[in-house]
């Protein structure tokens, strides 16, 4: 699986011009899934991001996570992020998984996350969606569960 994460401010999520999802504070995660991957990367990639320590402490230092900070973690599904470029001028998608594969390793990022006590909100899975966000900043990360176990 792979997320881009960034630490906000705040952060909404509209569909057909109707907010579905709104957060304050936290973490927003625009996540893909691989056709290779497996429970095992939901589970690796929901408690790496619940376990980030990436919210200042007194002294500036990113020393908090989002129990912490009584943050709010916010999963968007963004097959995307799978895009191969190398050739032409079209993305090809090939490596992203089938959509009831990603549909629910994506929901199962979710039900892990709010498990272990962090508030979670999410995109709808398969919409077109306009994602909006307050970086703060700026802290972007990128994650591959491939590459991270």
């Amino acid at each position: 699986m792979r997320a881009v994460v960034q630490r906000v401010r705040e952060a909404r999520v509209q569909v057909g011009g109707r907010e579905i999802a709104a957060m304050g504070r936290g973490l927003l995660a625009l996540v893909a899934v691989a056709r290779e991957d497996d429970e095992a990367d939901a589970l690796w990639l929901a408690r790496k991001l619940v376990g980030l320590r990436v919210f200042p402490d007194a002294h500036g230092r990113m020393q908090h996570a989002l129990r912490d900070v009584a943050g709010t973690l916010g999963v968007v599904s963004q097959f995307t992020l799978l895009a191969d470029v190398r050739k032409g001028r079209r993305p090809s998608f090939g490596a992203a998984a089938p959509g009831p594969h990603a549909r629910r390793l994506v929901e199962r990022v979710v039900q892990e996350a709010t498990a272990s006590g962090v508030t979670t909100v999410t995109g709808r899975f398969g919409e077109e969606m306009e994602v909006a966000l307050v970086n703060m900043g700026p802290v972007t990360l990128w994650i591959d569960t491939r590459e991270a176990r």
